[in-house]
């Protein structure tokens, strides 16, 4: 695997929690969270996964059968199982996942009336990631309470944007949660990137919608773009991120692209602060 710079960065002693959050469905969340996990993995970086989503299409994806979620995110969330309990290893090296399970469909529901509603997993994850470089939460595609636990834990937002018509639109949604969380529950909340997902250079719609968004966001949007890319869509049905799925696919190396701008990123923050 081409990894170029991201071998040098040190082991990290306060892991980071990033949540991979859009409201809009079918952008890409999964997908991103799987992949950027697992090439963060492959340069020895230890990496938990939370998945937040009642799909529970991160666990499959990284082939996590339903007779391993029998302690899921949603017992982490009600309290009847810690983190450590709900974990489960996965095929890749260094990465593991806290499962989803069937139960969680019902917890924004169940949320409402539990003391500190929005500080759940947060709470969960107090003193339990010791070992851990990062956590990445993948989030419904939904603002309810699964999501708003998510934006309360997390340190950094990262947000998987299509390149289609009504992008900017949608995101401006999610940067306005954003900021009524930063006020209200996480004073420290920040977006640490936007990535255009499913780009297609033979679309101008595509090429349209990068420019709109690099325009809007500048610095904020990663270099690297994830194309389509039909063996990104195969991987999950495999129950293998692409890059173990097919490591030369275009997919699988912009994923590898994409861990080495968030590792750099997060280093120069790191050095700064």
């Amino acid at each position: 695997m081409s990894q170029p710079d991201v071998q040098q960065i040190l082991p990290l002693s306060i892991p980071k929690i990033i949540a991979i959050a859009n409201q809009k469905g079918g952008v890409g969340k999964t997908t991103t969270a799987i992949n950027l996990a697992t090439a963060m993995a492959a340069v020895k970086k230890r990496v938990l996964i939370i998945d937040m989503d009642p799909q529970g299409n991160a666990s499959t994806g990284l082939g996590v059968g339903h007779d391993q979620r029998l302690i899921s995110s949603y017992d982490v969330l009600t309290g009847d199982a810690t983190v450590a309990e709900a974990m489960v290893s996965t095929g890749v090296p260094n990465l593991s996942v806290v499962p989803s399970g069937v139960d969680l469909a019902g917890a924004e529901l169940e949320l409402v009336s539990i003391t500190r509603r929005e500080f759940r997993l947060k709470d969960a994850l107090g003193g339990t990631l010791a070992g851990y470089d990062y956590v990445l939460i993948d989030c419904p595609p939904a603002l309810g309470l699964l999501t708003l636990n998510a934006l309360v834990a997390a340190d950094e937002v990262l947000v998987p944007l299509q390149c289609e018509f009504f992008a900017l639109e949608g995101v401006s949604y999610l940067v306005k949660t954003i900021e009524r969380v930063r006020k209200a529950f996480n004073p420290g909340l920040e977006i640490q990137g936007i990535v255009l997902t499913m780009f297609d250079r033979r679309n101008n719609l595509s090429t349209m919608v990068e420019s709109d968004v690099r325009g809007h966001f500048g610095d904020k949007v990663f270099k690297t773009v994830i194309p389509r890319n039909v063996r990104v869509s195969e991987a999950p049905s495999h129950g293998k991120p692409v890059l173990l799925y097919d490591l030369r696919s275009t997919g699988a190396q912009a994923y590898v692209h994409l861990a080495g701008e968030v590792l750099r990123r997060d280093k120069m923050i790191r050095a700064a602060s």
